[in-house]
């Protein structure tokens, strides 16, 4: 009786603990927001998650929330560690486990090794909603979070001891908040699951994952070195959402073609990955999974694929939308016009597709039950084969240190160019990667020719770049040449890869490299070499004066004072963002012009630009139909007359790639767009890197070498019908135009303008046919548009 009594004032006691807050308990999702994530209609804002994982951190011993830098307009992003009390109490001790299994040349023994393995967690990185309209994920990592920092089942168990999560809400905390504010405003309106009227990310949209070896983006950046530089995850998964129409979840092994540079193992462990999460989504009579099917391993630049070439696992998985948060109902008509690569129909089953759904509802809660059991059936197979992954990860690491045959041992970024400036932000995008370099302190003689005897001498200061490094499939990937497989149909017709085909860095940036086959005595040569730790040294190396931060804005190249305008339509343009981060990165003023200053008149401007959005995109603009008047309709036939007299009156205007259809068109300019029309078995070139032969006599041209390579995605090739109206500055080259990557067809672009000025009254046209400024990438081609903006 006594015992009985003890028992019971001491449970009241605890009670009351917990009632007054004097004993941490994990907050639910929902007693902090007032509704449960993930439920129709609702939708949580980054302050409302942030909010969340700050008050999870407090009551949960198994959570540990971390900001590791501000996004774009400021806002905190964060990440949190979810793991056992004993893991996370002792995060620095596991990090460091991972940062030496990351370069096998710490680990002096197999003794080391083993007690590493031993003792060491595998490290599964989780990032939901870097497209913030692809909504659900960013709201299901709250119910992901709680369910973890609660259940005491054996499987949650063996997941927190086992593993470090690293839970990302979102890279994109300020597509969050746009995406939240319109789904508010527009609830039971006609705009009611639209995208928002503006681009989710401040400068890159939707191409805010096309920036992992880029870095143009803080966000990009502060992830890059919390993974590269500090925790080196051995799974990245990137959670995202798809089209309505197709399949209910497409997650791997992934359709072909694979990149030569990502090593089998790797590719076997991704394939491993997605089957397990298919099984574990089967078991519960899931329908609608794919695999093997539209997303391929070729492209470097995702949140999922630059993992590859850092040892790690990188997972994609895209569920099929809803409106947002609202619910939308997909029918068999609609079902029937789904497909792809890898999946010709989404109504009968495959052995990729075994089982599928056959329409009806769909609501955030189907995709967020989808994405929490793939979230959890990763982490189960991270944390049984701990051992597993912490080895291969570590061998990955150390066959990189080897040479392979048909590697190259280098390569070499000379000394003396002339566009020190990008041959510094080149440096810096590599070092912050975590790729070594190495700067020259004295000569060095090398064979860059694989077959040719002989040696020649390089220059003092400049810098090298050693294949063999943990990083070894990264170097290459980014140094080498891309050849895409040419991969065509029955018909001849190409088909289309997932992104682009051809990055390789230096060629787009403009960088003179060599690729090195031997240096002479290079075990004594070594001595003459230092690794350069910082950018400062490597400006140092440069003479480029007063040290900066990295990733510091850049001088403005422009020696007169234009006043620039920018076309910016309500429906936001990548194109236009990227522009922008082009001129905010160089600190060139301009003013942004929408499609009512155009109808107005209302250009005050010397030079006007139009990004590559399409004729119809900046004529007729958002549809009335589902947006509000005010942000309705383009520039209108009222536009295009006050552009006519803008350019008429003395005014420049600059078009890229897309937008010169609209101008050819409407100032009746003598060009042809001579691959507009031609089918994918005759013309095709879905982003490659081609060269371009330079008129160096022509101010566009001005301090422009000979031979410049530009991006081509799908862009234009001009043939003048009226020479002496029309100068061309620049034309793809006359034969061997392809650089890296694919093109089909060359013969068609063989020789015809890429870059032409025109006359037009007392003003002047400018036209690209390709993308000067592509994702902020293609510095090589910068100065054209810099030329191309003084009076």
């Amino acid at each position: 009786m006594r015992r009985s009594l003890l028992f019971s004032s001491f449970s009241l006691f605890i009670i009351l603990l917990f009632s007054y807050g004097l004993v941490a308990q994990a907050p639910s999702p929902q007693s902090v927001l007032g509704f449960y994530p993930t439920t129709d209609k609702t939708i949580a804002d980054w302050g409302q998650i942030t909010d969340y994982f700050a008050k999870l951190d407090k009551g949960s011993s198994k959570v540990a929330v971390k900001e590791i830098g501000k996004s774009t307009k400021g806002r905190p992003l964060i990440v949190a560690f979810i793991s056992s009390p004993g893991n996370i109490k002792n995060l620095e001790k596991y990090q460091r486990i991972s940062a030496k299994l990351a370069d096998p040349r710490n680990i002096v023994s197999e003794k080391e090794l083993d007690e590493l393995i031993r003792t060491g967690k595998t490290i599964v990185s989780i990032s939901c909603s870097i497209h913030s309209t692809e909504i659900v994920a960013s709201q299901m990592s709250m119910n992901l979070a709680y369910e973890l920092a609660t259940a005491n089942d054996p499987d949650t168990k063996e997941i927190l001891e086992n593993t470090i999560l690293l839970l990302i809400p979102s890279s994109n905390p300020d597509g969050i908040d746009i995406v939240a504010d319109w789904y508010r405003k527009t609830l039971g309106t006609k705009s009611e699951g639209t995208s928002p009227p503006e681009l989710y990310h401040h400068y890159a949209g939707h191409d805010n994952n096309r920036d992992w070896f880029m870095l143009n983006l803080v966000e990009t950046q502060a992830i890059t070195q919390f993974y590269w530089q500090e925790w080196f995850p051995q799974f990245v998964y990137d959670v995202h959402q798809q089209g309505q129409n197709g399949s209910r979840f497409t997650i791997p092994p992934f359709f072909d073609p694979p990149n030569p540079r990502i090593p089998p193992s790797l590719l076997r462990d991704v394939g491993l990955t997605g089957y397990k999460m298919a099984a574990d989504l089967q078991a519960k009579n899931i329908a609608g999974v794919a695999t093997n099917s539209s997303y391929d391993t070729w492209w470097h630049g995702g949140f999922r694929s630059a993992p590859y070439f850092h040892n790690s696992i990188g997972i994609l998985s895209e569920a099929a939308s809803a409106n947002l948060m609202s619910p939308t109902t997909v029918t068999r008509e609609q079902l029937s016009r789904g497909r792809g690569r890898g999946l010709n129909s989404v109504l009968d089953n495959a052995t990729n597709f075994p089982d599928p759904w056959k329409g009806g509802a769909w609501r955030p809660a189907d995709i967020a039950q989808i994405e929490m059991t793939a979230a959890r059936s990763l982490l189960q197979l991270a944390a049984k084969y701990r051992p597993r992954f912490l080895r291969n990860f570590y061998d990955l690491g150390k066959a990189n240190l080897t040479r392979v045959k048909d590697d190259p041992v280098a390569f070499i970024i000379p000394a003396g160019q002339p566009n020190a400036g990008t041959v510094s932000r080149f440096l810096e995008i590599l070092m912050a990667q975590g790729m070594e370099i190495h700067e020259m302190k004295q000569e060095l003689y090398v064979k860059h020719e694989k077959e040719l005897p002989g040696y020649h001498e390089l220059p003092l200061g400049s810098f090298l770049v050693f294949v063999n490094q943990p990083q070894k499939n990264n170097v290459l990937s980014l140094f080498e040449k891309q050849v895409y497989p040419d991969r065509r149909g029955a018909n001849g017709e190409a088909e289309q890869p997932y992104d682009v085909a051809g990055w390789t860095l230096p060629l787009q940036m403009g960088v003179e490299y060599e690729t090195i086959w031997e240096i002479r005595d290079l075990e004594n040569d070594r001595r003459t070499l230092k690794r350069v730790e910082t950018l400062d040294q490597a400006r140092e190396v440069m003479n480029l004066g007063p040290q900066v931060e990295p990733f510091a804005k850049l001088a403005n190249p422009l020696k007169t004072a234009p006043r620039i305008g920018l076309y910016k339509g309500s429906g936001g343009s990548m194109d236009e963002g990227w522009t922008r981060l082009v001129f905010d990165s160089f600190q060139i003023p301009y003013r942004s012009v929408s499609e009512k200053d155009m109808r107005a008149g209302d250009l005050p401007v010397d030079v006007l630009i139009l990004p590559a959005d399409s004729e119809n995109t900046i004529f007729r603009g958002l549809s009335a139909d589902r947006y509000p008047a005010e942000i309705s309709g383009g520039i209108g036939e009222q536009g295009v007359e006050n552009l006519k007299k803008f350019v008429s009156n003395g005014g420049k205007l600059v078009c890229f790639d897309d937008s010169c259809a609209l101008v050819i068109k409407r100032f009746e300019l003598p060009l042809k767009n001579v691959v507009a029309g031609l089918r994918r078995n005759e013309f095709y070139n879905p982003g490659s890197i081609v060269k371009l032969e330079v008129d160096r006599n022509h101010a566009l041209a001005k301090e422009m070498h000979e031979n410049v390579a530009a991006y081509f995605t799908n862009s234009s090739a001009f043939e003048v019908t009226a020479e002496n109206r029309v100068n061309v500055v620049a034309k793809y080259a006359q034969k061997n135009a392809l650089l890296s990557g694919w093109m089909l067809g060359e013969k068609f672009i063989n020789g015809k303008a890429a870059l032409v000025e025109t006359a037009y009254g007392s003003g002047k046209i400018v036209l690209f046919g390709f993308r000067p400024q592509h994702r902020g990438q293609s510095w090589a081609t910068f100065p054209f548009i810099f030329n191309a903006l003084e009076k």
